[in-house]
């Protein structure tokens, strides 16, 4: 799609056949008409679509261990100055609606951040997944709260396809506001989706795009390989393999002396607790992992839409020589 874009001359920021198609075709996927917005990485993603609720006085609910918290350097507060984010715990790195209770109840008004949003992760940090009743029991709340509701979708086709369920089902008919639509974690060489699945709430929503230097002139090329990735379902069918070759890992790494697996298996990540020793051995070997991702101290092994059996095969084997010497 990349070649075909390349072809000839169209109209520039984003008023061109690539574009339109691309958004057209996401909002088949999600099953009603959005406003789509096509950027170049997920924390711009992330923060763009949280800057419609947010302003400099406000805080977003997320959990300690999401992506917007430990890993994109208070973005938040660089596109919207000022505003902040306001810490939860819960179970498998899911929020858990006391606590978010709890944390409102505690919110000194005036005197603290508002809170204005709720930032959830699917599938989350830590490779588990929100079902759709879930989402809907934390939307029903954060409806009751006033509070604007954003999924961080950069793994999202990980979790549909855990799921089973229609990407509908697990944003806007839950109750979602806005997605960040995930592309590069499936095998896009670069680019998001920004979905409000309610459109009025994309009002004016060009004029940030233009001022936080994500308006491109040539956005053809953000869009047009989406038309390829999401055309008869390929997006899905990456995730489901990602998906499928984590299950075989953990299945592999379970009966190896010294290894535990540390969270349930629903995405495309294992986290296991690995001796130093074989961790130091690996990495030795040329495998890259990081091991300070969430609790534990767990290895975080992620499969990705092109790991082969052969990838798991040749880890399981190196980890076992690892542990033996």
């Amino acid at each position: 799609m990349l070649h075909e874009a390349n072809e000839g001359h169209v109209i520039g920021y984003g008023d061109d056949p690539f574009t339109h198609q691309a958004q057209s075709a996401i909002c088949a996927v999600f099953e009603r008409p959005c406003a789509v917005f096509f950027v170049s990485n997920g924390t711009t993603a992330n923060c763009l679509a949280l800057s419609v609720a947010v302003q400099s006085y406000h805080g977003v609910i997320v959990h300690e261990h999401s992506h917007i918290e430990t890993d994109e350097c208070n973005a938040l507060g660089h596109f919207v100055p000022g505003a902040k984010t306001i810490v939860v715990n819960g179970e498998m790195a899911k929020i858990d609606p006391d606590n978010v209770r709890r944390v409102m109840g505690q919110q000194r008004e005036v005197h603290g951040s508002k809170p204005r949003a709720l930032s959830l992760t699917n599938a989350t940090e830590l490779g588990t997944v929100y079902r759709p009743e879930e989402i809907r029991h934390l939307s029903d709340l954060a409806r009751s709260l006033d509070l604007f509701l954003h999924v961080d979708g950069a793994r999202f086709a990980n979790a549909v396809a855990s799921i089973g369920c229609t990407p509908a089902e697990l944003t806007w008919r839950s109750g979602v506001d806005a997605l960040s639509f995930g592309g590069t974690k499936n095998g896009l060489g670069f680019g998001e989706a920004i979905i409000f699945f309610e459109p009025k709430l994309a009002q004016d929503f060009a004029y940030r795009m233009k001022q936080t230097g994500q308006l491109a002139s040539k956005m053809r090329f953000l869009s047009a390989p989406w038309l390829a990735f999401l055309k008869d379902g390929l997006w899905l069918e990456r995730a489901q393999h990602a998906n499928q070759m984590a299950k075989n890992l953990a299945e592999k790494l379970m009966p190896l002396p010294g290894i535990r697996i540390l969270f349930p298996i629903e995405a495309n990540a294992v986290f296991a607790k690995l001796p130093q020793s074989a961790i130091e051995a690996m990495h030795n070997l040329g495998w890259r992992f990081y091991t300070d991702v969430g609790p534990g101290g767990g290895a975080r092994l992620m499969c990705s839409w092109d790991t082969t059996e052969d990838d798991v095969e040749e880890f399981v084997e190196d980890l076992q020589r690892c542990l033996t010497e």
